[in-house]
């Protein structure tokens, strides 16, 4: 603990020990894992109402589970093996069993894994998906309407994103690819214009842009439409953060040293 205190309220007949903190947090609690983690995820993965973590775990080629003890402790990792160099990693039911699954991307062989669950926060041996050249983000969402997760995956060195259709079953049909700026490094999924269709956003380290790609419908997107953001941008989100019932974009500009804010019009 960090600073605490415990205070003693007398209540009438009971006496009541609160206990008060200067900071926020306590200090961290640590999980060994393998070499070099590099991407983490938080779903129930087995079905306790109890939040897990997932990891990928770039230099040991595996991605981890560590299954939620309670009172927000984990218990040792479980791993799966997956192919070199994980990337990305996204936790989401691709098959409708209603158990959530990893996706994950994989930069060494330019490929995305998925780890179907197997029950009680086990998973099984990993499918590979031919993808762009060196993955670096991924999301699991439906795009297309049809109530399964699809894929969409940023290529970093092949200037594009992919996406993955739902064929059933949790498996997928090849990608889609399309045009972004140079380097995609992070991708989200968020509809951007109220239309009950998921749009696309990638940050593109190289062109100092992000792109926004309007859903057209069936899975299919149109023509990116880029904006100018900071210096080297890594990692975008879409949100609400004005109240307005619109998504914006925030996204980090790494060699710029800032957040960038994009409002909707």
């Amino acid at each position: 603990m960090k600073d605490c205190i415990y205070i003693a309220i007398n209540a009438g007949k009971k006496i009541l020990y609160l206990l008060a903190c200067n900071s926020m947090f306590f200090n961290q609690t640590t999980y060994p894992i393998g070499n070099q983690p590099y991407a983490v995820a938080v779903a129930d993965v087995n079905n306790d109402n109890k939040p897990d973590i997932v990891t990928a775990i770039f230099a040991s080629y595996f991605v981890g589970v560590l299954l939620n003890a309670g009172n927000g402790n984990f218990l040792n990792q479980t791993t799966s093996s997956v192919d070199f160099a994980p990337r990305s990693v996204a936790v989401i039911d691709v098959n409708s069993d209603n158990k959530p699954d990893i996706l994950v991307a994989i930069w060494d062989s330019n490929t995305v894994n998925v780890l179907l669950n197997a029950g009680n926060g086990t998973f099984l041996n990993r499918t590979s998906y031919s993808v762009g050249y060196q993955p670096s983000s991924i999301v699991g969402a439906d795009v297309n309407g049809d109530n399964r997760a699809d894929i969409v995956v940023a290529n970093y060195n092949s200037v594009n994103i992919g996406v993955l259709l739902n064929a059933g079953n949790g498996t997928f049909f090849n990608q889609t690819t399309y045009s972004v700026g140079y380097n995609p490094s992070s991708v989200a999924v968020v509809d951007v214009n109220n239309d009950n269709k998921l749009d696309i956003i990638v940050a593109n380290t190289d062109s100092s842009t992000v792109s926004v790609l309007l859903n057209g419908g069936n899975g299919i997107f149109l023509n990116q439409t880029s904006y100018t953001v900071g210096w080297n941008p890594y990692s975008v989100v879409g949100a609400d953060v004005n109240g307005d019932n619109q998504a914006d974009i925030v996204v980090a500009n790494y060699n710029s040293n800032n957040i960038g804010v994009l409002l909707h019009c």
